[in-house]
C-alpha cells in the first residue's frame, strides 16, 4: 500500500511532471511472472525512474548504506528508498554476496520483477563496463528471463556527487527478453556464468550504443582514487 501511494499519488506524479521521462519498448515488459531487468547504471536516480515507468511493481537491490544514515537526511533517504521498492543488501562480498543472491531469489520466487545493475556500481564516466556474474547465477537458479534496459541521460540530471537533481528529461529503452534456459542446471559452472553475463552486456551495449570497456567499473574508480591521492 505504501509503495502504491508513493508511486501513484505522492512521488510518482511529481517526478513525471518535472522530468517527463520517456520509455521505448514497454511491450517487452512481461504482463505476469518473474523476470530480471538488467540495466546500465549512470545515476542513483536510475532506481527511481525505471520502476516509475513500469506498471508492475519492481524491486531493486540497493547497497545497505542508503538505509543506515542518521539524522533527518538519513531518515528521508531510508523512507524514499523503501517507497521506491528498493531492498537493502550488503555488497562487501563473501557471505554478504550469498545473502544478496538469496534476497533476489526470494523476490523472483514470488513472481515479481527484480532490477539489477550488472556492472555492480555506477559508471564513473558514462561508459559501459564489465558485468558481474551474480546476475547470471540468479537468472539461472530462478529460471527467469533477463530483460536488458538502457537508461538515458540520468547522469545529466543527477551525476555522481550531486544530492539535488537538475531539471531535465530522461529516458529508458527496454530490450527484448533474453532466454538462458539452455544453461539450465549449470549455474555452478563459472565459465557458463561468464558467458551468460557477457551476452547480457553485449545486449546492453547494442541497445544503448555505449562505449564498452572490458574492465570492472569498481577497478576504474579505485585507480582514479589512487591517482588523486598520489597527485
Amino acid at each position: 500500500m505504501f509503495y502504491w501511494l508513493m508511486k501513484y499519488v505522492f512521488i510518482g506524479p511529481i517526478v513525471k511532471a518535472v522530468f517527463r521521462p520517456w520509455i521505448v519498448g514497454r511491450r517487452n515488459v512481461p504482463a505476469s511472472g518473474a523476470a530480471i531487468f538488467a540495466s546500465n547504471h549512470l545515476s542513483v536516480s536510475d532506481s527511481v525512474f525505471l520502476p516509475l515507468m513500469i506498471d508492475r511493481p519492481m524491486s531493486f537491490l540497493a547497497k545497505s548504506d542508503y538505509f543506515t544514515g542518521s539524522g533527518l537526511k538519513g531518515w528521508a533517504t531510508r523512507v524514499f528508498m523503501k517507497a521506491t521498492g528498493q531492498i537493502a543488501i550488503d555488497r562487501t562480498g563473501g557471505k554478504a554476496s550469498e545473502a544478496s543472491l538469496n534476497t533476489g531469489l526470494q523476490v523472483l520466487g514470488r513472481g515479481d520483477l527484480l532490477g539489477i545493475y550488472p556492472e555492480g556500481t555506477r559508471s564513473p564516466d558514462g561508459k559501459l563496463y564489465r558485468g558481474r556474474t551474480g546476475l547470471a547465477r540468479m537468472a539461472l537458479e530462478a529460471r527467469v528471463p533477463v530483460i536488458p534496459v538502457v537508461m538515458v541521460d540520468t547522469d545529466a540530471v543527477m551525476p555522481i556527487g550531486r544530492s539535488i537533481p537538475r531539471v531535465g528529461r530522461v529516458g529508458m529503452v527496454i530490450g527484448e527478453p533474453l532466454d538462458f534456459s539452455r544453461f539450465q542446471g549449470m549455474e555452478s559452472d563459472r565459465y557458463v556464468l561468464r558467458s551468460v553475463t557477457d551476452e547480457i552486456m553485449v545486449a546492453l551495449q547494442r541497445l544503448g550504443e555505449q562505449q564498452y570497456e572490458d574492465v570492472y567499473a569498481s577497478s576504474v574508480k579505485e585507480r582514479a582514487a589512487q591517482q588523486q591521492q598520489q597527485g
